[in-house]
């Protein structure tokens, strides 16, 4: 077995455990959530990426700094001994770190402190001082949290925001020609196709994913207050702006930001957040329509042996999974616009307020996350009822109203809506009389009469087909 399989079994392990005391749901009560973000934005994700930022820049000097007599010394063999330090990070490494930061009130200095004490066990004691050499805390910090986005990204959101939308896709294809009532207002309105109205929202969540793809995630490694001044004054002949950039872009992954201050401006996180939320926005617009079209009986909820939907009605099944989507949209944004809002904000050089703030990430993710699997969950489990559709349609011959009067005014009647109102509005309608008024449409040619007597509500789509399935 992969470390990272039994590392991963040992946070499954310890979260479960800890799941009846969490004050947070997604530790609790949707601890599967907690278990698929922990390994990219847990506190232990910080440390271990905090660690690995470390690790590659020390890796990064003995490779790009050529001034150094001292780095000159270093024994290349030993790369990748370091390396796996942070490679093998494990929970235990996790504690000890926290141990280390009960001394030294400070995070980033308990990792190069624990740095210190490895290195000294592999024999590279002559190096200590080569750790965390010309950083300032933010400067680990900014990486390891670029590194937890990118990989909490790639990994798990993008792809299971991609799955809901493959699945409204499914959906969409499936019943792209089954014709269906429209609803404007809450009101009957021209027809529409099942599938149509699906495709509606695939390519709303589609457009969102893309755009999320392509936000640069960015770093800067540039020193206190981003002049790179400590470096310049201890190695003057190394062009540090160019070792920065390239070890941001080529040991890091991540795009190179060479004006900052002390920190990372954070603006590729709001960026991130505001698309998040976007994506959440959509999401529950969907939620919202499905809970609808649930209540008027258009789709079905297939029933699950052994489920219960109500404590005293037996006979309810009820859309929970979309309504739970809809809670945990709320909770998510909100706290995306938090982020959005507060990160980009930092007195003069910095303060540590975005520390406190980062924090929070997971979270805001979590909900997200757990917002798409409760909707997918929902969509599992329901069905289109085609009967009831189009029985509906069926029983609504006002909604030709439309096609008429523009027919009428193709020849030039001035006020054709006003008939089609007088006619329809407020009534119920049938077939018999909409086509007894287009018989006394004696203006109009022959086939164009001949069309709209056989012209149906159900047939009355337009190019929703054609959209759907391009």
């Amino acid at each position: 077995m992969q470390y990272r399989d039994i590392l991963q079994q040992e946070i499954d392990k310890r979260l479960t455990e800890a799941a009846a005391f969490s004050l947070c749901p997604l530790d609790g009560r949707y601890v599967a959530i907690a278990k698929a973000l922990a390994p990219y934005l847990s506190d232990w994700a910080l440390q271990y990426h905090r660690v690995n930022v470390e690790v590659e820049w020390f890796i990064a000097m003995t490779e790009l700094v050529e001034s150094s007599d001292f780095l000159m010394d270093f024994d290349p063999n030993m790369t990748m001994i370091i390396r796996s330090i942070a490679e093998e990070f494990t929970i235990d490494d996790y504690y000890e770190i926290k141990d280390i930061e009960k001394v030294t009130n400070h995070d980033v200095k308990a990792v190069e402190v624990f740095l210190q004490r490895r290195f000294k066990v592999i024999g590279l004691e002559k190096f200590v001082s080569f750790i965390h050499f010309g950083c300032t805390s933010e400067d680990i910090n900014n990486l390891a949290y670029g590194l937890m986005i990118k990989s909490a990204l790639n990994d798990v959101i993008i792809p299971k925001m991609a799955e809901l939308a493959d699945k409204i896709n499914d959906f969409s294809t499936s019943f792209a020609r089954v014709p269906m009532l429209a609803h404007t207002h809450g009101q009957k309105a021209s027809p529409t196709t099942v599938g149509k109205e699906f495709a509606v929202y695939r390519e709303r969540l589609y457009s969102v994913i893309d755009d999320l793809s392509y936000i640069p995630i960015t770093g800067k490694f540039n020193g206190a207050t981003g002049n790179h001044s400590a470096v310049s004054v201890a190695f003057p002949c190394e062009d540090w702006p160019a070792i920065a950039e390239q070890f941001v872009t080529d040991y890091m992954g991540l795009e190179f930001k060479l004006v900052t201050t002390q920190i990372e401006p954070h603006d590729y996180i709001c960026e991130i957040c505001d698309a998040i939320r976007h994506y959440n926005n959509i999401l529950i617009d969907f939620d919202l329509d499905m809970w609808l079209y649930i209540s008027m009986d258009y789709l079905k909820q297939i029933p699950v042996k052994g489920e219960v939907g109500s404590s005293t009605m037996p006979h309810k099944v009820n859309p929970i999974k979309f309504e739970n989507s809809e809670a945990s949209v709320w909770f998510s944004n909100a706290l995306l616009i938090a982020l959005s809002e507060k990160l980009p904000r930092s007195r003069m050089q910095r303060d540590l307020s975005d520390s406190a703030t980062q924090r929070n990430i997971g979270i805001a993710f979590g909900y997200a996350l757990q917002a798409i699997n409760q909707t997918i969950s929902g969509l599992e489990k329901i069905d289109v009822n085609t009967d009831v559709i189009s029985e509906d349609l069926d029983s609504s011959w006002e909604v030709l109203a439309e096609p008429i009067q523009t027919v009428m005014r193709k020849y030039g009647i001035s006020d054709a809506y006003d008939r089609l109102k007088q006619l329809t509005r407020g009534k119920e309608i049938t077939r018999e009389d909409i086509q007894e008024f287009i018989k006394t449409l004696d203006f109009i040619s022959e086939d164009d009469r001949e069309d709209l007597l056989k012209l149906k509500p159900s047939d009355y789509t337009g190019y929703a087909v054609e959209i759907t399935e391009n």
